[in-house]
């Protein structure tokens, strides 16, 4: 897992969204059923916002926020800031940290093919460190370790 393609794909998980005219209820409902902490907002077909978890707290707290009536479009968090699909995996934990994101939407070819989290590049992250791991130590046995000398000559 290399590239923000690969993270997306490992995945296996469609984009969740929401129409744009939707109320803040609606969309936090829908992100318990999926068990997601972000959503992606649509108008007239395209992606045009995200809501996340953070978004929502940071709303609850507003005097007379009312999330049964509220549009998540006016709420939602614009612009969206996207990784193209062959981002490495060290650049989108740079970006995440960078940005103070959380959630980075994926793009091929001009389409969202998915919606990473930080999690989820930690995690891939992980699984690539470790296989590195594995290889270095299937390369360096301990025999090269305890037989290194034999090779020297040693010194007259």
């Amino acid at each position: 897992m290399n590239t923000a393609e690969d993270i997306v794909g490992d995945k296996h998980r469609d984009i969740v969204s929401i129409s744009w005219d939707q109320t803040v209820q609606q969309a936090c409902q829908k992100m318990v059923d999926r068990k997601i902490g972000a959503i992606l907002v649509k108008k007239d077909g395209q992606f045009v916002g995200i809501w996340t978890e953070r978004d929502l707290l940071l709303k609850i707290t507003e005097e007379g926020f009312d999330p049964q009536t509220a549009k998540i479009g006016d709420h939602m968090s614009t612009p969206l800031k996207t990784a193209p699909h062959s981002t490495r995996i060290h650049r989108l934990k740079e970006m995440f940290l960078g940005l103070y994101l959380r959630h980075l939407p994926i793009e091929k070819d001009g389409e969202f093919i998915g919606l990473l989290s930080i999690g989820d590049v930690l995690r891939a992250s992980l699984i690539d460190m470790d296989y590195q791991l594995k290889q270095i130590n299937a390369f360096v046995t301990w025999d090269f370790y305890e037989n290194w000398r034999e090779g020297r000559k040693k010194p007259e």
